[in-house]
C-alpha cells in the first residue's frame, strides 16, 4: 500500500478527473440555445448531448477490462488524453456536425475516467478504506451532476460556448500531470487475447439502448418501427453477449461474478441510479 499522503495526491488527480467526466454530461445543456444561434440546425441538438452520453456508456466495459490487462496506469493516462483532445475540438467546432462528433470523442475519454478512478482506488488502498474513498467519488459525481447547468450558464453568459469545453483543458491537465507524477504501475502487462467478439456485441448492445431511451417518446414514439428495432436489437444483442462471455478466455465481462450476491445487488443498485 502507498503512504498515506501519496494517496490522498493521486485521490485528488482522479476527483478532478472524474469531476470532469461528470460535469459534461450536463454542462452543455444551459449552452445549447447559443449553441444553436452560433451553428444552427436544432433538429440535430439532442446529439450534443446523447453522442456524449452513448460513447462514454459504450467505453466504460472496454476501457475496464484493458486496464485488467496493460495496467491502470497507462489506461487511465490515456482515457485523459483522449477526454482532453475531444474538449479541445469540441471548443474549435465550427458545424454542429463537428461538434457532435467531438462530443463523441470526449464521451470515449470520460466513460474511462469515471470507473478507472474507482477501480485505481481498490488497487491502492486497503479494502477496509474503500468505501471511504468511494463514497467521496459518489459526493464528486452529484455534485458535478447538479453544478453543471450553473457553470455552463456561467460561461455562456460571460465568455463563450466555447469556453464550456475549454474549461476543461486546465484542470484536465493538472489531472493528467498528478496522476502521471504521482500514481504507481500497479500491475504489468501481460499478453492475452482481448475479447474483440465480446466488445462488438456489448459495444451493440449499450447502442440500442442508450439510443432507445434517449430517441424513445422524443425523436420517434415509443411504438414506432425505429424504438421497437432498437429494443430489440439490444436484446438480441445482449443475450448473444452473455453467450461469448461464458466461453471467451479473457471476457469483457465474466458471467461467474453475477453468481456473487455483494456484486449482483450492487450491480441492481448501479442501474438504478
Amino acid at each position: 500500500m502507498l503512504p498515506p499522503r501519496q494517496i490522498w495526491v493521486v485521490f485528488g488527480g482522479l476527483m478532478l478527473g472524474s469531476f470532469l467526466s461528470a460535469l459534461d454530461q450536463t454542462v452543455v445543456a444551459t449552452a445549447l440555445p447559443t449553441i444553436v444561434r452560433d451553428l444552427g440546425t436544432a433538429s440535430e441538438l439532442s446529439w450534443v448531448v446523447t453522442a456524449y452520453l452513448l460513447t462514454s456508456t459504450v467505453a466504460t466495459g472496454l476501457w475496464g477490462k484493458l486496464s485488467d490487462l496493460y495496467g491502470r496506469k497507462p489506461i487511465y493516462l490515456a482515457c485523459t488524453a483522449v477526454f482532453l483532445l475531444g474538449s479541445a475540438l469540441a471548443g474549435l467546432s465550427q458545424s454542429m456536425l463537428e461538434l457532435i462528433v467531438f462530443r463523441a470523442l470526449q464521451g470515449i475519454g470520460g466513460g474511462g475516467l469515471l470507473v478507472l478512478a474507482q477501480t485505481i482506488i481498490g488497487d491502492i488502498v486497503s479494502p477496509r478504506e474503500r468505501g471511504r474513498y468511494q463514497g467521496l467519488f459518489g459526493a464528486v459525481f452529484g455534485v458535478s451532476s447538479i453544478a453543471g447547468p450553473l457553470v455552463g450558464g456561467f460561461l455562456v453568459d460571460n465568455f463563450s460556448w466555447h469556453w464550456v469545453f475549454y474549461v476543461n483543458l486546465p484542470i484536465g491537465l493538472l489531472s493528467l500531470g498528478v496522476t502521471a507524477l504521482a500514481l504507481p504501475t500497479t500491475s504489468s502487462p501481460r499478453r492475452a487475447r482481448v475479447d474483440w467478439t465480446g466488445a462488438a456485441l456489448l459495444t451493440l448492445a449499450t447502442t440500442a439502448l442508450v439510443l432507445f431511451a434517449s430517441l424513445g417518446g422524443t425523436r420517434f414514439a415509443w411504438s414506432s418501427a425505429p424504438i421497437v428495432s432498437l429494443g430489440v436489437v439490444a436484446v438480441l444483442a445482449g443475450a448473444a453477449f452473455v453467450q461469448v462471455e461464458r466461453t471467451a478466455d479473457e471476457p469483457i465481462l465474466a458471467p461467474r461474478l453475477f453468481a456473487h450476491p455483494v456484486f449482483a445487488v450492487g450491480s441492481v443498485l448501479s442501474f438504478a441510479v
